[in-house]
């Protein structure tokens, strides 16, 4: 039994939602000033989301998929 999967799909991916989430939550003009800045923003960004289980648990509620087994999504 084969399930094929979309060959790139960053909706699904919680990774990519919490890029995202990162991305818009940097005030618009923001600029790091150094690699050091960059990090630890980051850093500051993620412990907030630690203390925000709600949120992090919306990364993985992607909407859902449901592909028929067996048969390739692309050929429709």
């Amino acid at each position: 039994m084969l399930n094929f999967l979309p060959p790139y799909s960053p909706e699904l991916n919680p990774d990519e939602l919490g890029n995202a989430d990162l991305k818009h939550s940097l005030p618009r003009q923001y600029r790091a000033r150094n690699q050091a800045e960059l990090a630890a923003e980051t850093r500051r960004f993620f412990r907030r989301r630690q203390r925000q289980p709600h949120i992090v648990r919306g990364y993985f509620g992607g909407p859902t998929v449901c592909y028929a087994l067996g048969r390739n999504p692309m050929s429709f």
